[in-house]
């Protein structure tokens, strides 16, 4: 059994199911939605407190066990210092939270959960170890027994089959997920501070608000609030809690840039391989909620010195992981992490990695296709069907988006490239298929092929490649 945790490592959130996996399940009511919005919740928290964190997924994306497993020792390698929170939705018809710990582990990390949660008012089942039937010797849930050496605590919040549970679910996960936030910053060492404190306050959403309407109260941008949240749409839910940045933050301008208007077919990659940068340090250059960029929007593109031009780095390619690369270069993920300053694992393609031991990496010299999209795998997409929609092929897709298999997952993000032009139109307010397509001129069926939509209804926030 390992030594109580105080010198986190990393905490890797993991949200449990997803995709074509709903977990428990209560009429229209979907476990993975639930596990998604509290590990959103914690993961943002985390960062807040000044500790590293990973979110195993941040969409509605189908994870096998491999996969999920391969992401979480990933994250900061196999190490009794990583915690590991998989939260889940119970059922069977019983009342209140409970935590399962690993037969490697103490229970101490599990009983503060558990604790805490209880505090603001959730029932408090129980904290316990649970074994393989036919291999005691085992854990039970792979969470615990594939995971290496790390420190996983499986949390169930409530019931979803229970009326009681889940009105309290409904109304107070995010409470629950705050209250686990504390139990982390307990049992770490790690000073606590209240969400909104230090960082500006906590609004909660309200019918009819929208992102725009909360920023002009607040006397903030639309963008400064989705950074502060971690948000990747302008969509918002009733009851949902955002972090008002106090204060507009100066943009982190240092050093000679240039201003660059985007043109049709740039993406955030293209410019980052023509200007010699990275697509994070464009990203954090321009204060970008995400990598998605509009025609005519002003970018400002940093200049790099001539001691950064003398560095060699790896180059960051699709398909790419922290482990991966760690694993082609003979290093450790921790290593690189340290080597290059990381707070996250997450990558983008284009990033520069200095690699330990290493002084002469030379960048892959194939030249990206003039014309790349980004598509978004949705249900039922497969290599072909996606080649023969954009007039390309399966190894072509698979050589540009570096893939070993032609297995893919829902929300999965592919470059194709296009002999065709198209135009990236963000759905507002009052939008339908039937007015797009008459304003762009072109047909619904159009569109709707083109996006690979299977029915009418739209989303506000929700991107569209409609022919130019």
């Amino acid at each position: 059994m390992y030594n109580d945790l105080r010198a986190v490592k990393g905490v890797v959130v993991d949200a449990g199911h997803g995709g074509e996996d709903p977990g428990a399940v209560n009429g229209n009511i979907y476990e993975k939605d639930f596990n998604l919005a509290v590990s959103e919740y914690i993961y943002n928290r985390l960062k807040e407190l000044g500790i590293p964190t990973y979110l195993t997924r941040s969409t509605d994306e189908t994870l096998d066990r491999d996969e999920r497993v391969d992401r979480i020792l990933s994250a900061f390698g196999d190490d009794p210092n990583v915690i590991v929170l998989s939260n889940h939705i119970n059922s069977g018809g019983g009342e209140g939270a409970e935590v399962i710990y690993a037969l490697r582990n103490s229970d101490t990390l599990a009983k503060t959960i558990l604790e805490e949660i209880g505090a603001e008012g959730q029932i408090m089942r129980k904290y316990y170890q649970r074994r393989l039937p036919s291999d005691p010797s085992k854990d039970y849930y792979f969470i615990h027994r594939l995971t290496g050496n790390t420190q996983p605590v499986l949390i169930e919040y409530g019931f979803i089959d229970n009326s009681n549970d889940l009105n309290k679910l409904q109304d107070n996960l995010l409470t629950y997920g705050e209250a686990v936030v504390r139990a982390v910053s307990e049992y770490t060492g790690t000073p606590y501070t209240p969400p909104g404190e230090g960082g500006g306050q906590v609004y909660v959403v309200q019918r009819g608000d929208t992102l725009y309407s909360i920023a002009n109260k607040y006397g903030v941008t639309v963008n400064e609030i989705k950074v502060a949240n971690n948000l990747t749409s302008n969509l918002l839910s009733i009851g949902q809690r955002l972090i008002i940045p106090s204060a507009t933050p100066e943009p982190p301008i240092s050093g000679e840039y240039v201003v660059y208007k985007v043109n049709k077919g740039d993406t955030l990659y293209g410019l980052a391989k023509e200007f010699g940068v990275t697509v994070q340090e464009l990203i954090d250059f321009n204060q970008l909620a995400s990598s998605t960029l509009s025609i005519g929007q002003e970018l400002l593109i940093p200049i790099a010195s001539e001691s950064e031009n003398e560095t060699n780095y790896y180059i960051v390619q699709a398909g790419d992981s922290l482990y991966s690369i760690a694993k082609r270069f003979n290093t450790t993920v921790d290593e690189i992490i340290k080597s290059n300053n990381l707070t996250s694992t997450l990558l983008q393609i284009g990033d520069k990695l200095i690699i330990p031991g290493y002084t002469n990496i030379t960048p892959p010299q194939e030249e990206e296709p003039s014309n790349l999209i980004t598509y978004i795998v949705k249900s039922g997409d497969t290599l072909y069907s996606i080649a023969k929609r954009y007039n390309t092929t399966v190894d072509e897709l698979k050589k540009i988006n570096n893939l070993s298999s032609n297995m893919l997952s829902l929300g999965q993000q592919l470059l194709i490239p296009s002999t065709e032009n198209y135009i990236t139109y963000y759905v507002k307010s009052g939008d339908n298929l039937y007015s797009i397509a008459r304003t762009y001129n072109t047909t619904v069926d159009q569109i709707k092929k083109l996006n690979n939509l299977t029915s009418d209804l739209l989303s506000i926030g929700q991107v569209l490649l409609i022919p130019a």
